[in-house]
């Protein structure tokens, strides 16, 4: 059976492979996430290649690494995790009543064949008009704000969304489809992976 390692902390990203039923284990990358793409598939696919790269050169044994960056982006401008609920708080309000784009950069560094590939996945968000109170309410109320970039949609900005056009799996930051489709790129099925007990 493969070895699956996940290069990240993020629960989200945890929960969605404990949904699928996938054993891994997690060894978040200490990389510094710096990046000068400007294009904002490309930059989150960059960003996940560093990632994986860095927990690629802590390992002695072969495994399947997968690592992902997720970011809001709207107008121009990409929405990393906020560092204060104020921050949080004007990026909400700048989303408010907009359509923004949420998007996963994933890389797979495959150590059994020497291989590695990387994709991004889009999701357009539709936001309906969010009140100063109900975004202060929401800054406040969101245990996960800090965690997230601009909002925790698997969360209380549910009751904010008009609507999703795309994979919404790609709001949590890996989605379980896309991501099998680009294990079965090199050469693997389900049955290769061992499942949680």
């Amino acid at each position: 059976m493969m070895r699956i390692i996940l290069a990240s902390g993020s629960k989200q990203r945890r929960d969605v492979l404990d949904l699928i039923g996938l054993k891994y284990e997690v060894i978040k990358s200490n990389a510094e996430e710096e990046c000068s793409e400007k294009e904002p598939g490309k930059y989150v696919e960059q960003l996940s290649i560093v990632k994986a790269k860095s927990v690629a050169e802590e390992l002695k044994e072969n495994a399947i690494i997968i690592a992902a960056d997720t970011i809001i982006y709207f107008n121009g401008k990409v929405y990393e995790k906020p560092k204060t609920k104020k921050e949080a708080f004007d990026n909400l309000k700048e989303l408010s009543g907009k359509m923004n784009s949420a998007y996963t950069g994933i890389t797979i560094i495959d150590l059994y064949q020497n291989k590695t590939i990387s994709f991004s996945s889009k999701v357009d968000v539709y936001f309906r008009n969010i009140s100063d109170k109900d975004i202060e309410w929401y800054v406040n109320n969101e245990s996960r704000i800090l965690d997230c970039c601009g909002y925790v949609v698997l969360g209380k900005a549910s009751l904010f969304v008009d609507k999703v056009d795309g994979d919404y799996n790609t709001l949590f930051g890996i989605s379980p489809s896309i991501l099998y489709e680009n294990l079965k790129k090199l050469g693997y099925s389900i049955s290769d992976f061992e499942l949680q007990d």
